[in-house]
């Protein structure tokens, strides 16, 4: 419960609400505590879109029911959207759009004022297949990392977590995200570190590294990381920018010139 409450970004109060209207049947795990699957999450966080649009409760678990029913495994997780049109849910696969209750076909004419989206991701918790369940929770975290930090942030994890070898776009996506929530430049530099402990040799985890020391007001370590960066890969324009200022800072008139115009170089 406690994980999906940070998932979804709502109070353990709603979630109760959420299964006590029937929207999920979580199953039971030690001391009785609730265990959701991935279905389940993507379920609430569809219901909880829809509320939002002023769809009734009894509409809701009446096209979520019939969606888990009717859609097939196979669909992609970017195939189908479900959306709040004027009182009835609408679901779109492809050019086609169809009541989520009724099965009936929508013409674009008939369609009110959509007044809220959600992605449905899947009918099953994930794939059988390993890789593929990897690659739907990183592309779940690109699907929220704009509008759900939180949900992003839980989605890339559980990527790096399953992958059965070390998750490159994970962690770096991963990273870039905890640092843009500045209070969370820490446990961004924890995830370059295990990731540099997989792609030693990286420059752009280097360079986002320095960027998340820099941020921390450690300047010297952070020099060092754009150092590194450049080492690898002496042509990273931005390494030489921001390098350039740290120098300055540190009264290096010499150094902030010499990257400045390697910096100028390679934009121009």
């Amino acid at each position: 419960m406690r994980e999906l409450q940070g998932m979804l970004g709502v109070s353990r109060s709603v979630l109760s609400s959420l299964v006590a209207a029937g929207f999920v049947t979580p199953a039971r795990g030690p001391r009785n505590a609730y265990r959701f699957t991935f279905q389940d999450a993507v379920l609430l966080r569809t219901a909880l879109q829809l509320r939002v649009a002023r769809i009734p409760p009894r509409k809701i678990i009446a096209a979520l029911s019939r969606l888990r029913e009717a859609l097939p495994d196979e669909l992609p997780l970017s195939g189908i959207r479900v959306s709040a049109v004027g009182n009835d849910v609408a679901v779109r696969t492809g050019p086609s759009q169809w009541d989520a209750v009724t099965g009936q076909l929508l013409l674009d004419f008939e369609v009110a004022d959509i007044k809220g989206d959600v992605v449905f991701l899947a009918t099953e918790p994930a794939s059988r297949n390993g890789e593929r369940q990897v690659e739907e929770w990183y592309d779940l975290g690109e699907q929220l990392r704009v509008s759900d930090a939180n949900g992003a942030e839980q989605a890339y994890r559980k990527a790096i977590e399953f992958s059965p070898r070390p998750y490159y776009a994970a962690y770096v996506d991963l990273g870039v995200l905890l640092c843009e929530l500045e209070v969370r430049c820490n446990d961004a530099l924890d995830v370059f570190d295990e990731a540099l402990v997989h792609f030693p040799d990286d420059a752009v985890l280097h360079f986002n590294r320095a960027i998340a020391l820099e941020e921390l007001g450690r300047i010297e370590d952070a020099i060092r990381g754009y150092q590194r960066c450049l080492q690898l890969e002496p042509t990273y324009a931005d390494a030489h920018h921001n390098l350039a200022i740290l120098l300055e800072k540190r009264g290096d008139p010499h150094g902030l010139l010499r990257h400045l115009n390697a910096y100028r170089r390679l934009t121009t």
